[in-house]
């Protein structure tokens, strides 16, 4: 397939997840397939700079432009919220030298959540493509929801437009879920606020600590329980076992530490200052250190990283069973 208005790279970002995701449908489907190649930047094992030019210098079974689609590239968020995992100078380095003389068959398409045009990495992009910021200001949701609805034939006023992002929350692609599910129960008619609250679907009570909360107190139950809440929460069920795994990956290191330090005699302040915690996380830390012995722990960090194998191809099972099957295997106590 050959796409010759694409220019060699695109940066996506931004936090207007449904455009984005659109913008990068509109991309993948100019191209073949078998022609993408998916790489991501965030968690332990995420593709570094390097990888992603030879990636792009690498040549193609198929005739015609290839893509490689790289997303997470300033990191993933972990429980706290906080972006971590992203690429550092060197691996920007490297793809800011691959973009001075972009492979001539290769699309390179970079997707970040925070990631700037003034960045090296967007003026690089920008130098030879175009970087594509799709962001909306918290502040002024209600009247992103009111577009969207009008952009779906739907008269809804302010009030029901703020009432909904009260319930919902400001995860876009929630949003758009419901924006999507109330449109079309509408069917062109207007919306008030008691429409609204009759038919949105609240997001809920999670957090996104809840997880390695309940894995740190070792109650497999309420595990398991957390895991189905979030799927049926997620906007993107089909990329929820990929998270958890980096979540509990990055807990069981965290508590490996501790545990470490606690053996040596650190207190709850000591954790806190090399962790980069405050105190309050730090204590709860050190309380779930104690429920494990260094052993079981190192035990953790092996079936995490098979997990991590089994969900980038490595097993016929379905992903939300081997996430199952490991946060079992991880939880329960070793005698």
């Amino acid at each position: 397939m050959s796409a010759p208005d694409l220019k060699p790279a695109y940066l996506v970002t931004g936090n207007d997840l449904p455009k984005m995701e659109r913008t990068l449908d509109r991309l993948r489907g100019r191209f073949d397939p078998g022609s993408i190649e998916r790489l991501v930047v965030g968690g332990r094992d995420g593709a570094t700079g390097p990888d992603v030019v030879v990636a792009c210098n690498s040549g193609t079974l198929l005739a015609g432009e290839r893509l490689v689609l790289v997303t997470e590239v300033d990191g993933r968020r972990n429980e706290w919220g906080k972006l971590f995992g992203g690429w550092k100078a060197t691996d920007v380095e490297a793809v800011v030298e691959y973009l001075r003389e972009p492979a001539p068959e290769t699309v390179l398409c970079l997707v970040a959540e925070q990631l700037k045009e003034s960045s090296p990495l967007g003026k690089a992009v920008a130098k030879v493509g175009d970087v594509l910021t799709w962001e909306v200001d918290d502040r002024k949701l209600p009247g992103w929801v009111a577009e969207a609805f009008a952009a779906r034939g739907s008269k809804v006023g302010a009030d029901a437009c703020r009432r909904l992002v009260e319930i919902v929350g400001d995860d876009k692609l929630v949003l758009a879920r419901e924006i999507d599910k109330l449109a079309t129960w509408a069917g062109g008619e207007p919306l008030g606020v008691e429409e609204v609250e009759q038919l949105a679907a609240p997001l809920g009570e999670g957090h996104p600590w809840d997880l390695t909360d309940a894995w740190g107190e070792r109650d497999l139950a309420r595990v398991l329980a957390v895991i189905e809440g979030e799927y049926r929460r997620s906007a993107r069920p089909t990329q929820e076992p990929i998270a958890f795994a980096g979540r509990l990956s990055a807990h069981v290191t965290r508590l490996a530490k501790t545990k470490s330090m606690l053996e040596h005699g650190a207190r709850t302040a000591d954790v806190a200052a090399a962790l980069g915690m405050k105190e309050f996380p730090a204590r709860k830390l050190v309380a779930q250190a104690e429920r494990f012995s260094i052993e079981e722990l190192r035990a953790a960090t092996v079936r995490i990283g098979r997990l991590d194998y089994a969900l980038k191809g490595g097993s016929k099972l379905a992903p939300d069973l081997e996430v199952q099957l490991a946060v079992a295997d991880v939880t329960r106590e070793h005698r």
